[in-house]
């Protein structure tokens, strides 16, 4: 047993009051030394914590004791140490920011189980895989010929999904981290007029659960100080530094504040060029390690 579990949960389902639940678990959570992100809203809860086993599972028996949560799935991941800097419990509008402009509700009557995900790739080659990620997340690993959707935000996903119009009348597989964008990408794609849509119920961390690097390539991204998981059997590394190419999963900021975008950065590179600590966008702007805005950095030191 991993003595830092690390859990990731998520369900639609109606919260009246959030501000109540958020207050609760706050209580609970700060009491037994767990730290994480929850964000709560009228439409359900997405979290992930980490802490002593003991109170992980106490946390996990607590929300399992809400009617509301009792069905609740967790993924469950181990860290030799607790993965956040802190406790935040939030209420937001959305548990996940699709911003779409049109209501959606979740998709939850199309999910493939891993075992008729993996079935499905193997037996039906007319299927389409589409990464629903970050493209940053995308780059430590996918499934084997996935077309990863060219994002930085989950937002941007509405606004990107015109690009994707010619699979409109294919068979489209979707994924992600742990399956709670795919219920919101989902019913954008079907309101979009995709005409078969289905998703991996549990995500890349259930599919790996059962099934390891079978059809995938590289490390599982996750918003932690972990950065990235893997499984060692049968890995195939597919990332690498945006700058010398070499392999990597070492995710840094941009340096430059304004910007602060997330991509791979090789700990050689960084050593050979202080300016390799840029983006490569930015780099090309002509922005370099003496001129770069490191207005927060510099406010938090």
């Amino acid at each position: 047993m991993s003595a830092f579990p690390v859990i990731l949960f998520y369900k639609y389902v109606p919260i009246d009051e959030p501000a109540i639940l958020v207050a609760a678990l706050k209580t609970f959570c700060a009491e037994r030394g767990i730290r994480g992100r929850v964000l709560i809203a009228e439409e359900g809860i997405n979290g992930t914590l980490s802490g002593e086993a003991d109170a992980i599972h106490a946390c996990v028996a607590w929300l399992q004791a809400d009617s509301r949560f009792h069905d609740m799935e967790f993924k469950w991941s181990d860290s030799e140490t607790i993965p956040f800097p802190r406790l935040v419990i939030k209420m937001r509008p959305e548990i996940v920011t699709l911003q779409a402009d049109r209501p959606l509700t979740a998709d939850q009557d199309n999910h493939l189980t891993p075992e008729e995900w993996k079935r499905t790739i193997e037996e039906n080659p007319d299927i389409v895989l589409v990464d629903v990620r970050n493209r940053y997340e995308s780059a430590a690993g996918h499934f084997e010929g996935a077309i990863a959707c060219d994002i930085s935000h989950f937002r941007e996903l509405p606004d990107y999904v015109i690009k994707l119009d010619h699979l409109k009348d294919k068979p489209v597989l979707m994924y992600c981290t742990g399956g709670i964008r795919c219920e919101k990408a989902s019913a954008l794609f079907r309101s979009e007029g995709f005409r078969d849509v289905r998703q991996l119920h549990g995500g890349i961390i259930k599919y790996q659960e059962n099934f390891g690097n079978e059809h995938w390539l590289g490390e599982c991204f996750v918003f932690d100080d972990r950065m990235s998981t893997r499984v060692e059997e049968g890995l195939k590394q597919v990332g690498s530094c945006a700058h010398t190419g070499r392999p990597s999963t070492r995710f840094v900021n941009c340096l430059h504040d304004p910007c602060h975008k997330l991509f791979i950065l090789s700990e050689e590179a960084e050593e050979e060029n202080s300016d390799y600590q840029l983006c490569p966008e930015c780099l090309a702007a002509g922005i370099t390690h003496q001129t770069a805005d490191r207005g927060k950095q510099a406010l938090q030191s």
